[in-house]
């Protein structure tokens, strides 16, 4: 038997004589708390949450191309008309400039529409960013073409996390999703990675797995976990599908969940807090009628809706820039595509911040509209589409009924409810 020893590393605040609050200084560095930052406060019931500050860039998302060797069911691609490229040398060397000057150097992401490994460049760039500027680096992959000659470049370029997307546990769900793709290939090419990489406790890249879950593959979700475990994986992201189309509609796993107070934090709705338990057969059913019940629900002191009108991309700190070099607050902002909200047709449309080749990123990310932007993220004070979905302008995120006209508007973001996530 095995005994897991867990550490948790505790920080204490001190109030001096004239009532500040005075944190440590590797806590203040470590979400720029810098002096005038300006932080927004949530009051629980024995807490107060402090966020991060909305001047405070952690991450980068980087395009390197829209083009993919794939051609998913799921994918955005499938019901949009913009251009299909791939991210010009002279652009990266922009953001690679900008980056330098920068202070802290925010991690980076390589990810977006397409298949990162299908630019003969994104393993260069990432070299580059290890070597000269030294943060923390990711990548999601489809896996298909992540060769044995790629491999050993991406293990040598010192790549902190590589994500893999694994939508199924049998070569005919997974192609069922994955048009063209190949499970075993894609299994084996991560098994060969994993070998390949250095021996030691701690082994890069770190090894995750992205799952996009739906009516067709929800049943392969726990084989799934078992090909990630025998992959090394560390992590597992599981999202909802986005349908870009009509008929995948009737894939969506949250036909409920969009309008279930259980997922409501709200003061006037009756409340129950469970415990931790087992999850079994015997406490299936009664768990299963509780989240039905139309009582807001906390689980071991944490509430279910603590996901609720939250837009990570801006909490953790994250902006995204498109193979075109334009820049956007966020992953799904980088390009115009259609989706379906309660049976709907929505148009959202992209949000363009500004252009690397025009605008140092520090530029971009401290422009007042931009920052006055994030700051109306954080209150959200946005229409609840995504709860209601009764009115026609919940079919575009240009303007809401709560008189938001400076678009983008927020409230049918699936992403800002919890039911979609990005690794």
């Amino acid at each position: 038997m095995t005994i897991l020893s867990v550490k948790n590393t505790t920080a204490w605040a001190e109030v001096d004589e004239t009532g500040r609050l005075i944190l440590p200084p590797e806590v203040a560095q470590r979400y720029g708390l810098n002096p005038g930052s300006k932080v927004r406060l949530d009051e629980g019931h024995n807490f107060v949450r402090m966020h991060r500050p909305i001047t405070h860039l952690t991450k980068i998302y980087i395009e390197p191309t829209v083009a993919c060797n794939l051609d998913c069911i799921t994918c955005f691609r499938n019901a949009w008309d913009q251009p299909i490229g791939r991210m010009t040398e002279e652009t990266f060397e922009s953001i690679f400039n900008a980056l330098k000057q920068m202070d802290p150097i925010p991690d980076v992401y390589f990810g977006g529409i397409g298949e990162p490994l299908f630019h003969v460049k994104t393993i260069e760039w990432i070299r580059r960013i290890k070597q000269e500027l030294g943060v923390k680096v990711e990548l999601i992959t489809n896996g298909t073409i992540l060769t044995e000659k790629k491999s050993r470049e991406l293990i040598d370029t010192g790549l902190d996390t590589l994500w893999v997307s694994i939508d199924g546990a049998s070569p005919e769900s997974y192609a069922d999703v994955r048009m063209g793709a190949e499970l075993p290939n894609i299994v084996a090419n991560m098994k060969r990675l994993v070998k390949m990489r250095a021996p030691g406790h701690y082994p890069k890249p770190e090894i995750g797995v992205a799952f996009v879950a739906m009516k067709r593959n929800i049943k392969d979700l726990p084989e799934v976990i078992n090909i990630g475990k025998s992959i090394r994986a560390k992590y597992f992201s599981v999202s909802n599908l986005q349908p870009p189309t009509e008929n995948m509609q009737s894939d969506r796993l949250y036909n409920r969940a969009t309008s279930n107070i259980a997922y409501l934090n709200a003061e006037h709705l009756p409340r129950i807090s469970l415990p931790k338990m087992d999850f079994t057969e015997e406490t299936r059913d009664a768990l299963f009628e509780v989240f039905n019940s139309g009582l807001n629900v906390s689980y071991a002191g944490n509430n279910w809706g603590g996901a609720n009108d939250v837009c990570n991309f801006v909490e953790n700190g994250t902006m995204s820039i498109a193979w075109t070099g334009d820049v956007s607050p966020c992953w799904p902002l980088m390009h115009t595509h259609m989706s379906y909200l309660h049976g709907k047709p929505r148009m959202a449309q992209k949000h363009i911040i500004g252009n690397v080749r025009e605008k140092m990123l520090e530029q971009i990310w401290l422009d007042p509209e931009y920052l006055a932007y994030r700051e109306r993220l954080h209150n959200f004070a946005f229409a609840p589409c995504t709860f209601c979905g009764g009115c026609d302008l919940s079919e575009t995120n240009q303007e809401d009924c709560l008189g938001n006209v400076v678009a983008p508007v927020c409230g049918g973001c699936l992403w800002a409810q919890g039911i979609i996530q990005c690794p």
